[in-house]
């Protein structure tokens, strides 16, 4: 699937770059290359924060990086 994605977009930056114009599947709506990849790192950027409040809520820790002195709770235990 990855592959495939990749090579799709390969294939229209060839054909036009960033400016390729691209035929969304429903309601004939048509848009740039460059919105599609816009949309994906905006989607990609919504979810990571997401991932960031479901981890703070299991170990109650704000920020980028643990303490060093964060004791984790043994998963088995």
């Amino acid at each position: 699937m990855i592959d495939r994605s990749r090579a799709g977009l390969r294939r229209a930056l060839a054909d036009g770059g960033l400016d390729h114009v691209a035929h969304l599947g429903w309601g004939g709506n048509h848009v740039s290359l460059r919105r599609l990849l816009f949309n994906l790192v905006e989607e990609y950027g919504r979810h990571t924060g997401h991932a960031d409040l479901l981890r703070e809520a299991v170990d109650r820790v704000t920020g980028e990086d643990p303490p060093s002195d964060l004791a984790w709770p043994d998963p088995l235990g």
